[in-house]
């Protein structure tokens, strides 16, 4: 007895999940290329989807005007439509930007960590907002040309009356072709990271919000920014008010046309109780 007590007292006793635990593939540890596309195909997923209906579903319920859908030219079903056409882009969209969001992750942009100083975050801000600007607008022009517009952009101006949920209702590759510039900013212009995420939501809600339909704008900045009445006008005839966020490379570019609904006689105007 004394011999077995002594060898239990000698004996080293390790925790039973020990045994069920054990180091993680080598091609799925923290720094690999298979786990970071993984994590960030996940990441991104579920932040599209998210952004795409927590910010389109608040505009359609709170700021989208339903009596456009009296308007002649609305489709059967076309928020469904809309809907569906957006659920699949974002997912075939994530898989094209993979490259540069991997590249972003992996340290090759510039990207960092400081914490900018006033003038540099201002900076920041607006060489990002007029880079992206005039990149867009002629992303935006070139898929108006015959070719692209067929195979690529045409599926957008299926809505000729948008809703919020057409601001991702695009033909993927077209997505994902206006969302480069965003991508390319931080490979030539350094940014904090955490500004750069913010910007790139804010980037998201600024899509829903041209395709809202309200036409409400401060006089001041009517003739600068680029809002729903503009884009409205894009929709509905085509060559027009191909701007992301202000008129500048519309009426550079000899595109630029102010929006019916401005107008006092406007149908859309008469339709829509947003208006100035």
């Amino acid at each position: 007895m004394d011999a077995i007590l002594s060898s239990m007292e000698d004996a080293v006793y390790e925790p039973l999940v020990s045994s069920f635990t054990s180091k993680p593939h080598p091609f799925l540890e923290r720094d690999t290329l298979l786990r970071q596309t993984l994590g960030l195909t996940l990441i991104v997923n579920l932040a599209g989807y998210f952004l795409y209906f927590f910010a389109a579903g608040m505009s359609y319920v709170f700021i989208w005007d339903k009596r456009f859908e009296k308007h002649h030219l609305f489709l059967k079903n076309q928020v469904s439509r809309e809907i569906g056409v957006s659920s699949r882009s974002i997912l075939l969209m994530s898989f094209l930007t993979m490259p540069f969001f991997l590249l972003e992750v992996r340290g090759y942009s510039r990207l960092h960590d400081e914490l900018p100083s006033a003038g540099s975050l201002i900076l920041s801000i607006v060489t990002f907002v007029l880079f992206t600007d005039c990149a867009i607008y002629w992303i935006h022009r070139w898929l108006h040309a015959p070719l692209p517009y067929k195979f690529l952009h045409k599926t957008h101006h299926t809505w000729k009356i948008p809703t919020p949920f057409a601001s991702h209702a695009f033909h993927p590759m077209d997505g994902f072709l206006q969302s480069v510039p965003y991508h390319i900013y931080i490979f030539l212009f350094p940014m904090n990271k955490w500004l750069y995420l913010g910007m790139f939501t804010l980037v998201n809600f600024w899509t829903v919000s041209i395709h809202d339909g309200d036409f409400r704008v401060p006089n001041f900045l009517k003739p600068y920014v680029n809002g729903a009445a503009h884009h409205t006008d894009h929709h509905l005839f085509y060559n027009f008010n191909y701007g992301q966020f202000f008129t500048l490379w519309d009426r550079i570019g000899g595109s630029f046309k102010e929006p019916s609904s401005f107008q006092k006689d406007s149908p859309l105007r008469k339709l829509t109780k947003h208006n100035n």
